[in-house]
Order: C-alpha cells, then sequence, then structure tokens
C-alpha cells in the first residue's frame, strides 16, 4: 500500500506540538513582552509557520503583537517572525 489510505485520504505524517507565542518588541532595547500563547499541531514546521502568520492579525489579544515565535516541544526556538523582515 503507497501514501494513499483504502479510503483514497492521504495519511499525514507524524504530528507534532509547536507553541506560537506572539509578543511586542520594546524599540529601545529589543525586550519582549508576550501577549499570547497558542499551542498548535501540526505535521511539519511549514504549517505551523502558515498558522501563526494568519493568527498574527486575526487573534484577539490586548495589544497588536509585532512579532512571533514558534518553538517546538522540548521549548527551542525554531521559528521567528516579524512583519518588517518577510520571508
Amino acid at each position: 500500500m503507497n501514501a494513499t489510505s483504502a479510503l483514497g485520504q492521504k495519511r499525514k505524517g507524524p504530528e507534532m506540538t509547536f507553541t506560537i507565542e506572539f509578543f511586542r518588541i520594546r524599540k529601545e532595547d529589543n525586550a519582549r513582552a508576550m501577549l499570547d500563547r497558542v499551542t498548535h499541531i501540526a505535521s511539519d514546521l511549514e504549517s505551523a509557520k502558515v498558522k501563526a502568520k494568519s493568527l498574527f492579525d486575526t487573534l484577539n489579544m490586548p495589544q497588536n503583537p509585532d512579532g512571533l515565535r514558534i518553538l517546538d516541544q522540548d521549548g527551542r526556538e525554531e521559528f521567528f517572525w516579524t512583519p518588517e523582515v518577510d520571508d
């Protein structure tokens, strides 16, 4: 049997748990203040990036975030993003 199940659906890879943190950045010293943290289960980092960027403007937070980062399940930073530095 290949990557398609008996029902004709593609199998997903192993799911991973990511933590997405949204924060403000103080210009004077680059200090960060976290606004919100969201746990997201995705098949890979690229999927987590898409979700994080979609939440950046839509998640209801007390202030507008300046950036976000994605942590892996062990708490290591895997991705850092601000709208000014779009990859």
